[in-house]
């Protein structure tokens, strides 16, 4: 898997685990494309500043999942109940995990 689309998927199970300017950094160079350049502007801070917060985010949405799991869990669910179940409550499940 793209590693993009993997910080992006953990970020939306953890988000709530990281400070205000951490999301910021992270939806704005994630979410919104924005370089490292722009968001440093954006904030008033060196660019050193919000790749490493960066950094943290990423390798802490990668500590979490380690512990806990949860991305992986709904993966291991959905692949068990694909195809023994139809596909309109198969994706009302999607939608609750």
């Amino acid at each position: 898997m793209d590693k993009r689309i993997r910080l992006n998927i953990l970020y939306d199970y953890y988000k709530g685990l990281f400070t205000e300017k951490q999301q910021a950094y992270f939806e704005d160079y994630y979410y919104s494309n924005y370089s490292l350049g722009e968001i440093a502007d954006n904030e008033n801070v060196s660019r050193n500043a919000v790749h490493n917060q960066l950094k943290i985010v990423e390798e802490r949405l990668e500590e979490l999942e380690n512990i806990l799991g949860l991305a992986g869990k709904k993966e291991q669910v959905i692949s068990i109940l694909d195809g023994k179940i139809d596909d309109s409550i198969l994706e009302k499940i999607r939608d609750i995990l």
